[in-house]
């Protein structure tokens, strides 16, 4: 027993006296600068190292104490994954700068820089929808709360496009349900582009197609309805010649010499299809 207890002992000791020898100090390791951080990533920033930006840009922010600066950093931050195409992750860094810095100066180039992005992804009338809506959207809630920044003259700009684009859409939907024979839904796409987009491109040959259908269905006085709106707002335009001629068999759209006896008369275009629907 008291053999025992003297190794039990040596060995106490010796174990005590290497975890000593052996053991490892903490030393916490010093928090680099913000600054620096900072400054590194705007570097990277000018060679359009966004990627590397970035990373300097979200540790600055985590390190500065002040508000202000960690926000601008934030921001920084988001505008370098705007800048690699990395739209996801841009709009979630922004949502959470929203959130997290309410009060910050920036706040208006946030929601500028979270339409810009909705607007970069649309693609042609044709593909997904969505980043269309999106983007109509965002743009609406920034010229609705900012209306006289800078940034909204563009936003305007863009607003026009997206509208042509959302009435682009429904032409082709449109034409499709033509090529089908599906006249209801046809006539309804084409009724949402003189309604909603009226100040688009597309409203001539929306009106068109109009009264192309009806006077295709027999329902001639519809057909004369558009062919007068069409005639009214563009007597000029080559959709309203598809439509006089429909409405005229006679008529020859690529004869010169019809087209100048029609102008010699007492009445435009315009007034011979007023004068067919009375």
């Amino acid at each position: 027993m008291f053999q025992r207890l003297i190794l039990f002992l040596i060995i106490t000791i010796f174990l005590f006296s290497c975890s000593k020898e052996d053991a490892i100090i903490y030393k916490p390791v010093e928090k680099t600068d913000p600054y620096v951080l900072y400054n590194e990533g705007l570097k990277a920033f000018e060679k359009n190292d966004f990627f590397f930006a970035n990373k300097k840009f979200s540790e600055a922010e985590l390190s500065f104490q002040s508000v202000e600066l960690a926000a601008k950093s934030a921001i920084m931050s988001s505008f370098s994954l705007y800048g690699i195409n990395f739209y996801e992750q841009a709009l979630e860094n922004l949502n959470r700068f929203l959130k997290t810095y309410p009060s910050d100066k920036n706040v208006i180039y946030a929601h500028y820089l979270i339409s810009i992005i909705y607007f970069e992804q649309i693609s042609d009338e044709k593909k997904d929808l969505d980043p269309l809506l999106k983007a109509n959207e965002k743009i609406d809630f920034f010229l609705k709360k900012y209306p006289n920044t800078d940034y909204a003259i563009d936003l305007r700009f863009k607003k026009d496009l997206i509208q042509n684009q959302l009435a682009a859409k429904e032409l082709f939907v449109a034409k499709y349900y033509v090529s089908t024979q599906k006249w209801v839904p046809a006539i309804k796409r084409l009724k949402i582009i003189i309604e909603d987009y009226d100040k688009t491109i597309f409203v001539e040959e929306a009106l068109h197609r109009l009264v192309e259908i009806h006077y295709h269905l027999g329902l001639e006085l519809e057909a004369k309805k558009y062919a007068k709106i069409l005639g009214y707002n563009y007597n000029s335009g080559d959709w309203f010649k598809q439509s006089y001629k429909i409405l005229n068999r006679e008529y020859d759209i690529n004869n010169e010499k019809t087209i100048n006896l029609i102008k010699k008369k007492e009445k435009n275009l315009f007034d011979k299809i007023i004068e067919m629907i009375r």
